[in-house]
C-alpha cells in the first residue's frame, strides 16, 4: 500500500509500506495493506509506518488519517521524525 504523512510544514513520508499503526482521537488504530475504506481524527502520539524491514516513527498531533484505494494518507496539525 502506499502512504503518505503530511504536516503543514512538509510531506514527512512517501512511499510503500506494509503497515501503519496511528493514535486516533480514541485509541490505535493499525492498517494492512487492502483495507477497506476508512477515516479517523488523530490524537497525539506515535505514528510507526512498516516498510522494507524498517520502521519509520514519528511524533503526530491532531489532523485525520484516511485509507482508500489501498493507500494511507495521514494529514497531521503536527508530524516530526523521532
Amino acid at each position: 500500500m502506499h502512504v503518505k504523512v503530511i504536516s503543514p510544514e512538509r510531506a514527512v513520508f512517501d512511499g510503500e509500506a506494509e503497515s501503519v499503526v496511528a493514535p486516533a482521537y480514541d485509541g490505535l488504530v493499525g492498517i494492512l495493506n487492502r483495507h477497506a475504506p476508512f477515516l479517523t481524527l488523530l490524537g497525539e502520539g506515535v505514528l510507526r509506518v512498516r516498510h522494507a524491514g524498517a520502521t519509520s516513527v514519528f511524533t503526530i498531533a491532531g489532523g485525520f488519517l484516511q485509507v482508500a484505494d489501498n493507500t494511507v494518507r495521514v494529514v497531521a496539525d503536527h508530524a516530526e521524525t523521532t
